[in-house]
């Protein structure tokens, strides 16, 4: 996990009260480039490992690196890439849980754009659940959800000005949570493309805050 960049590490905090937040950024680009993210969920969540994750390929496309490549992908071949390396991010989070004593009941993952792939179709895997809340920021399932995440709130975050993943990706998905009977919420910013911005940092203190009361 040396590829990894620790942002946070809560001092003088009991194990079990502390929380572990994994950040997973998009494709081609890195750990550091999360970092003003991680820093400002950081001072919302003092009692939290804060921990933006290096994705293990290198990219197709220039500098940076990637969970799977996007060369010629389609929606029908999406799922098999996905699900090609799923089990290495199931080993990263759960390598990230040991070394901090932190349970996947303390556990948040906050993917951006195929990090938010990611993190949004670990919820979709058998076994136990790997977080209890996941935070999508410009994402997208990699096919429509198959079962209800119980274990995991679902908080999916988009810009409406997005042309990469477009709104109505985030929208679909919502929808089809909700159907499954799943706790999910979307929040849409008007003016966002795909990015990442204050007020996308607000929104996910304020879901996460919502949490900390139920």
């Amino acid at each position: 996990m040396q590829t990894d960049l620790v942002l946070q590490q809560p001092r003088g905090v009991p194990t079990a009260s502390a929380e572990l937040l994994l950040l997973f950024h998009g494709m081609g680009s890195n750990a550091e480039d999360l970092r003003p993210l991680g820093q400002a969920l950081a001072a919302h969540r003092p009692n939290a490992w804060v921990v933006s994750v290096r994705a293990p390929l290198a990219s197709d496309f220039g500098t940076g690196w990637q969970w799977f490549s996007v060369q010629g992908v389609t929606e029908q071949n999406r799922p098999e890439r996905v699900a090609t390396v799923m089990p290495a991010f199931l080993k990263r989070v759960q390598a990230w849980q040991r070394e901090t004593g932190v349970t996947a009941e303390h556990t948040t993952l906050v993917g951006f754009s195929q990090g938010a792939i990611m993190a949004l179709e670990s919820t979709q895997q058998d076994g136990q659940p790997l977080a209890s809340r996941v935070v999508a920021i410009a994402g997208r399932f990699a096919q429509p959800p198959r079962r209800c995440p119980s274990a995991a709130a679902v908080h999916l975050m988009h810009g409406d000005q997005d042309r990469v993943m477009p709104v109505e990706l985030a929208v679909d998905a919502e929808r089809q949570l909700r159907a499954l009977g799943a706790c999910s919420t979307l929040d849409r910013f008007a003016t966002l493309g795909h990015g990442i911005d204050a007020q996308v940092v607000e929104a996910i203190a304020m879901r996460m805050s919502q949490g900390d009361r139920s």
